[in-house]
């Protein structure tokens, strides 16, 4: 007993003494910490110590602790083993091998802990010891835009890695790095992170849907808990609870609820439905009355055809096939026949068999119901008569030349070319045939015949009502006649005027235009002045005051095209050193002092003050053939040979305001009415077509062109058809001459 209670106060005393030694080696080793903390701020803060530095310091402060460490155990067993040698003495010797025990179990316990704490730190598996951002487990798309990703334990802003990289430097990566695909960005410390080898297994692994450890057997046998074979006793044999003898309480309340809930309406029980027949409806049944037919957009389904006199078991005998009908359905594709079967005859109704081609038409039945491109195509409904411009009725634009009244016959060749005199009494014409006839308008008696010795090719009548003057284009020459067809006044003036210009003769310059007074037999006929001119002149036009005259001579060769000649002066001028272009026809402008000469595709308007050009119209067409400018002097129509009219608004713009092509053939002359708003086309195709073109004084408003009439009378001769057209000046009439060699008047 004695030396149980001495071994139990030793005992006592000895775990005493471990707890003092103990106590000392947590002090030292907390001391030593916090000599290390020490260290690792001022390394942190100065940044002066380089790797290598570092390391052995570490290496250092590893010595240290653990010699620190196992130090103060190896001390502890000394001193306890000393203490007890003094205390005891050696006369107990139980207790000193009880001291070597523990002393031995106290070192391997140390070296358990060394070999611990080196597989601590080389096998650690854990995430914590590499995270350096302490920020937390939050989404790092907060701190996108800032530079520093979170914080340490210290406050500190952990700034984020510089990535300088572009899509090139990432590319050339690609290219050159080998551990490229293997590399993925951590979002949570910024850095680019290299896969090992078992990382990219696991990633494999797993995407091929395997079981991420490569140890796993999921095919390993299965336990049986329960064997099959039936035993005596129950595996529990536990009684069973009182409340699985009494009905829940709480259920019913819950029913009770449901049921107050179904008596007040608050919850509707389902409908049971009997399926007992099974679910069958035709899909298109009573379609157009339906939820969906009120829907715009809803079609209804195609109806099947109603059967015809062929499908009848009797049908009659002019729809059965002969054999040639029969062996040409035969021969033809199915889709191309007109009747996917052959009519048959059959006496009765009980000999008709069934109809082989049953199902294949319930299938095309069905392909139709729902294979059939149901849409709606929304189109604007636009009344068509709404699209065409609202134009006003001819019977609202009268007057204007309707019908035929009379035929002016005479002439033996082609007229080319007709002119009326200011007063409206007298009509003159220029033929082929190389005459020249005046006709009394109101009677269609010709009451003069003059023979020039050529064809004609144009001829106008002179303007100014004070003087009875007519010229005529004959080859090269131009002619001046007087009739003598006026009165006694118009008579005499025209007489002086020539005899003026007699006077005037000697101051005639020599040029490549000549002027020169008729003799003998032509002066006899009226034919008073001829001016010879070096070309063909196929066009004369009068100024609006009767004392200019114009020519045209057409000629690619030369820059002789277009002559102004002064009656009064017997002088002739050039206007163009340059001609633009093979020249068609010319006009003068009726109240400003304008010229238009119209080219093959163009009409340019000279200044003849200014001695320049003002505009230049673009017709559009292939090649002018004749021109006319309204008395306005604002508006110019240009007819051509493709059949095509242009009308031209000075004051809007160079390009055509309108193209009218109602003629089917060449447009051969265009003329405008000087009083009514009235303009005609006469072409090839034996027509002239009289429009109404209403000019405004207001400017903001477009001209008004309705056509009204379309006039027919001559006869197609060769190719050609109406060669000439002029109107009445007074009347809303209009005169034609044609290929025929006849002159109509429309009335």
């Amino acid at each position: 007993m004695e030396e149980s209670s001495s071994r139990s106060t030793r005992s006592n005393e000895q775990r005493k003494e471990m707890k003092k030694v103990l106590e000392k080696t947590v002090k030292k080793r907390s001391k030593e910490e916090e000599e290390e903390q020490e260290q690792e701020e001022v390394q942190i803060f100065n940044f002066k110590c380089t790797k290598e530095e570092e390391e052995t310091k570490e290496e250092e402060d590893l010595s240290d602790s653990e010699d620190s460490v196992f130090s103060g155990l190896e001390d502890s067993g000394s001193d306890s083993a000393d203490d007890d040698e003094e205390e005891e003495g050696s006369d107990h010797k139980g207790p000193e091998k009880d001291d070597l025990k523990i002393e031995d179990e106290e070192e391997k316990r140390g070296t358990e802990t060394e070999e611990k704490q080196d597989d601590e730190y080389k096998h650690d598996s854990s995430d914590e010891e590499d995270i350096r951002n302490t920020v937390g487990n939050i989404p790092m798309e907060w701190y996108k835009d800032f530079p520093h990703i979170g914080y340490n334990l210290d406050g500190k802003k952990i700034y984020k890695p510089i990535r300088n990289k572009d899509e090139l430097d990432d590319f050339l990566d690609k290219m050159e790095d080998p551990d490229y695909w293997r590399t993925v960005h951590d979002k949570q410390t910024g850095s680019d992170i290299v896969l090992s080898d078992e990382q990219v297994a696991l990633v494999n692994r797993l995407q091929r849907g395997q079981f991420g450890d490569v140890n796993f057997n999921e095919y390993q046998p299965q336990v049986e808990f329960f064997s099959q074979d039936v035993m005596l006793h129950p595996v529990t044999n536990r009684p069973a609870d009182k409340r699985s003898f009494i009905p829940s309480l709480i259920e019913k309340e819950k029913v009770s609820k449901l049921v107050h809930a179904i008596k007040m309406g608050w919850i509707k029980p389902r409908r049971t439905e009997d399926d007992s027949r099974g679910r069958y409806y035709d899909l298109w049944a009573n379609e157009d009355s339906s939820i969906l037919a009120k829907h715009k957009m809803h079609l209804p389904a195609p109806k099947a055809p109603l059967p015809g006199h062929q499908e009848s078991y009797n049908p009659p005998p002019e729809y059965l096939f002969t054999d040639e009908e029969r062996a040409l359905w035969e021969q033809q594709d199915a889709s191309d026949r007109k009747l996917p079967f052959v009519p048959r005859k059959f006496s009765s109704l009980r000999q008709v068999p069934a109809f082989p081609r049953f199902l294949h038409e319930r299938f095309e039945r069905c392909l139709d119901l729902y294979l059939c491109p149901r849409q709606r195509k929304m189109r604007v409904n636009v009344n068509p008569e709404d699209l065409i411009p609202k134009l006003p009725k001819p019977k609202d634009l009268q007057p204007f030349p309707t019908t035929q009244s009379l035929v002016y016959r005479g002439h033996s060749g082609l007229v080319r070319s007709i002119s009326v005199s200011p007063s409206g009494q007298w009509l003159a014409s220029g033929s082929d045939d190389g005459t020249v006839r005046f006709w009394e308008v109101r009677s269609s008696r010709c009451m003069r015949t003059v023979q020039v010795g050529g064809a004609v090719k144009s001829i106008a009548w002179n303007p100014n009502p004070l003087v009875c003057l007519l010229a005529v284009a004959r080859d090269s020459v131009v002619l001046i006649l007087s009739p003598s067809l006026a009165d006694r006044q118009v008579v005499l003036s025209t007489e002086r005027l020539l005899s003026g210009q007699r006077e005037a003769e000697s101051t005639e310059e020599v040029g490549p235009v000549t002027w020169s007074d008729a003799e003998g037999e032509e002066l006899s006929q009226g034919i008073t002045l001829k001016i010879q001119h070096p070309k063909a002149v196929h066009q004369v036009t009068w100024h609006a005051k009767g004392d200019y005259l114009a020519s045209v001579m057409p000629d690619h060769s030369s820059h002789l095209q277009v002559f102004i000649h002064q009656v009064s002066r017997r002088r002739s001028q050039n206007p163009f050193r340059k001609n633009k272009g093979l020249v068609q026809c010319v006009s003068f402008h009726p109240v400003r002092p304008y010229f238009f000469v119209g080219t093959q595709r163009s009409v340019r308007i000279y200044n003849l003050v200014k001695q320049e050009m003002t505009k230049k119209l673009q017709a559009n067409s292939k090649w002018i053939s004749s021109m006319a400018v309204h008395p306005g002097g604002d508006h110019v129509i240009c007819g051509s040979y493709d059949c095509r009219l242009s009308w031209f608004d000075l004051d809007l713009s160079t390009k055509p305001y309108k193209m009218l092509r109602h003629h089917k053939k060449a447009v051969r002359s265009v003329a405008y009415h000087r009083l009514y708003p009235l303009f005609a086309s006469a072409s090839d195709d034996g027509s002239v077509i009289v429009c109404h073109g209403t000019v405004y004084s207001d400017l903001l408003q477009n001209p008004l062109i309705v056509p009204v009439k379309v006039l027919r009378g001559h006869v197609i001769t060769h190719d050609l058809g109406v060669l000439d057209v002029t109107f009445h000046p007074t009347q809303p009439w209009i005169f034609s001459s044609g290929a025929d060699a006849t002159i109509r008047l429309f009335t």
